[in-house]
This record gives structure tokens, C-alpha cells and sequence, in this order.
């Protein structure tokens, strides 16, 4: 695997787990744990199966092998009773669409009648299971469920880094019972966000948004000494702003962090690391799309108006300083950009950042949803398909959902 600027990424044993390709699967039943929570309308159709097609590679890499392919996934919130709206039957339909191959669908993800129609299934098959988390044993990690959802199988991989950060029975219980591996997908997801940070190629420049410093608390404290240049926008800067004792009008700020955006500040400037926060804004006294806009610099936001977006000369200086950088990570937006008024800082930042002649890695915080509407994603040389996950990833923290794989023999 090369690097957007021509040089290899880190080592792939950075995961030390077993992965797909370490499994001699021809033959076997393999349960496939996959992010399939994506949008659906009210219509019951799609509206973004981005989160389907890249557990794609994983999935026709055993169909390939001759596994029988048990697919697996949770889809919304329906806290462990069977609710219609949040059924997988839509992502059976896709799946079968995207693989150019039936795709057989049950009914439920354990029980007697899955064991029948797993019974049935010939090499090179594939099975969609009904969402884990009608059932309550999901979320709580039940031991019997994971179990049960084990039996069906004889190897477990994952390969949905979404829910990687995630104790449930189908990340971490079910590899108690199985050989377990991670799939295509989350063994690039380690290796962009996890070696990316051991080793970058410097100048190392973090973009990070969204609307508060408590989330990205961790984030910041992990990447302060890894980092060459730090870039803050969105909702988050104006904490960082007020701490230095101007006046935010009704822009959001975090009380309780203001200590603390003061002393990463103050770290950030003796580690010689630059740090960037917005010198203008657009303003607005509501997110009201017809609302009234004015753009001012960050030390003249009146009472009654709040920041909602970046301005201009934010995003010339953001630009510049994005040039010369050889490794970025981008977390958060700039501002609201669901709403056009306060849409283009985030759209102007992301086209920097697709321009920039570096690696470019977008996760959480909606980023990957901008760099999609900005119509750069093609540009970028990794989208993280995990919000949380990436966070965590981010902040140095260990995955449960990887823990739980089996490790890699040391040569």
C-alpha cells in the first residue's frame, strides 16, 4: 500500500492480529460481523450504502475462497425488540445488487430456523442475518447470545471498525468461542489511523472540528506531541477563543473547559507546535436557514449573535497552513454546514485538504458526510467509515472489538 505522496504506509503487522487472509476458510461457515447502519428513508430505500460497499472487498474475497458467508450487522437504534423500520431486508437487496449474486436473508440471527437455512448453504454462498440488536443480548454482551450467534459458525471475522469501540456480543463475545480475524476494512482502518500517528510523514497538521472541546479532549492530548501543526475550527474554537478573554457573543463555549483549552494552548506554543484558530466568522442570531448574516473578525461578535461557520480570512490562513503539510488528519467541520449560510468554510477546507499533495485521512464528526457534499472524497486518501471509533483510535485507546481478535503468532 503507497501513500498518497509516493511513500509506503507503516507496516501492516502494526495490527497484530490475525486477519481474513491468515484463515484457510474454503469449506467453512464464516460469520461476517459488517457495518451495516446506514441511512434509510421512510420508503424503506438507501440513501447512502457508503458503509456496505466497503466491507465489499472483504466479502467477495470469501466468496472467492468457497466460505459460506454468514453476514451480520446491527442497523439503528430498536433496543432490543423487532421493529419492521429497522429491518436488514433493504441491505439484502443492495447486497445482492452490489455483489451480482443472490443473497439469501433470514429472518432472524439466531434459532432453529437460521441453523436450517445455514444448513442449506453451499460454498461461496451468502446469508444476511436479521439485525443483532432485536435482540437485548446484543448491546449487553450476553454471554448465551454470543453463544448462540457462535454456533452457527466456525470462524468470526470483523470487518465493522464502526462498532469496533463497541462491547456487544457480536464484537467481543463471539470471539471467545471462535478463531477470530479482523476483515479488508478494519485492518485498513488500523493501519491508516493508528500507524499514521505512530509514524507520519512531517510536517503532521490535525484538523479538528465540530461543535466541543470535552469530545476531542482526548484527541488533542494524544496528538499534542505527535503533531507539527494543530487546526481548530467549528463550535470547539470558541472555547479556546473566550479562555483568551475576548468576548464570543452567544457562540457556544464550554465553561467547565476553559481551563483546559488555556493550557493545551499554552502546551501547544512550548512544543513550538502552530496552532491555528479562526481569525473571522459568519455570524447569525439563529440557525434559521433565511437568517440574517454578517461576517466579522472573532474579537467583534456582538451580543445576541453567535459564530455559526468560519469566515474568508479563516480560510485563507486554514489553506496556507494546510500547503506544506505532508500527513493530515481531519475530525470535525468548520460550522454548521448542514445549513448553506454557514456551509463554506467546511466545503473550502475540504477542497484545501483534497489539493493538499499529502495523506489525507477524514473520520467522525460528520467530516466524511462534507467531504462528500464538497464532491471532493475521491481526492482524499482515506475516509474512516467509524465516528467513534476513529476518536478513540485517535486518542491511543484500544478497541474492544480488536482486542477481542486473535493475535497474530510472533514469527
Amino acid at each position: 500500500m503507497i501513500r498518497k505522496n509516493g511513500s509506503p504506509l507503516p507496516p501492516s503487522d502494526i495490527l497484530a492480529k490475525l486477519t481474513i487472509e491468515d484463515l484457510e476458510i474454503k469449506g467453512k461457515r464464516v460469520f461476517v460481523r459488517a457495518d451495516f447502519n446506514v441511512p434509510i428513508d421512510e420508503n424503506l430505500k438507501i440513501t447512502d450504502d457508503r458503509r456496505i460497499r466497503s466491507t465489499l472487498p472483504t466479502i467477495n474475497y470469501a466468496i472467492d475462497e468457497g466460505a459460506r458467508v454468514i453476514l451480520a450487522s446491527h442497523l439503528g437504534r430498536p433496543k432490543g425488540k423487532r421493529e419492521p423500520r429497522f429491518s436488514l431486508a433493504p441491505i439484502a437487496k443492495r447486497l445482492q445488487r452490489l455483489l451480482d449474486k443472490d443473497v439469501l436473508f433470514t429472518e432472524d440471527c439466531i434459532g432453529q430456523k437460521v441453523e436450517n437455512s445455514i444448513a442449506k448453504m453451499k460454498d461461496g454462498d451468502v446469508l444476511l442475518l436479521e439485525n443483532l440488536r432485536f435482540y437485548p443480548g446484543e448491546e449487553k454482551n450476553d454471554e448465551d447470545f454470543a453463544k448462540a450467534l457462535s454456533q452457527i459458525a466456525d470462524f468470526y471475522i470483523n470487518d465493522a471498525f464502526g462498532a469496533a469501540h463497541r462491547a456487544h456480543a457480536s464484537t467481543v463475545g463471539i470471539p471467545k468461542f471462535l478463531p477470530s480475524a479482523a476483515g479488508f476494512l478494519l485492518k485498513k482502518e488500523i493501519e491508516y489511523l493508528k500507524g499514521v500517528v505512530i509514524n507520519p510523514i512531517r510536517p503532521f497538521l490535525a484538523i479538528l472540528g465540530g461543535a466541543k472541546v470535552s469530545g476531542k479532549i482526548g484527541v488533542l492530548e494524544n496528538l499534542v506531541d505527535k503533531v507539527n501543526k494543530v487546526i481548530v475550527g467549528g463550535g470547539m474554537a470558541f472555547t479556546f477563543i473566550r479562555a483568551m478573554g475576548y468576548e464570543i457573543g452567544d457562540s457556544l463555549v464550554e465553561a467547565d473547559m476553559l481551563d483546559f483549552a488555556n493550557r493545551l494552548r499554552e502546551k501547544l506554543i512550548e512544543s513550538k507546535v502552530k496552532f491555528y484558530l479562526p481569525v473571522d466568522c459568519v455570524i447569525a442570531q439563529s440557525m434559521e436557514p433565511g437568517a440574517e448574516t454578517k461576517i466579522v473578525t472573532t474579537q467583534e461578535i456582538p451580543k445576541g449573535w453567535r459564530a455559526l461557520d468560519i469566515g474568508p480570512a479563516s480560510v485563507r490562513l486554514f489553506s496556507e497552513a494546510i500547503q506544506d503539510v505532508k500527513t493530515i488528519i481531519w475530525n470535525g467541520p468548520m460550522g454548521v454546514f448542514e445549513i448553506d449560510a454557514f456551509s463554506r468554510g467546511t466545503y473550502a477546507i475540504a477542497h484545501s485538504v483534497a489539493d493538499a499533495y499529502a495523506l489525507t485521512i477524514v473520520g467522525g464528526g460528520d467530516t466524511d458526510l462534507a467531504v462528500h457534499k464538497a464532491g471532493v472524497s475521491d481526492s482524499i486518501s482515506f475516509i474512516s467509515t467509524g465516528g467513534g471509533a476513529s476518536l478513540q483510535l485517535l486518542e491511543g485507546k484500544e478497541l474492544p472489538g480488536i482486542a477481542a481478535l486473535t493475535d497474530k503468532k510472533k514469527e
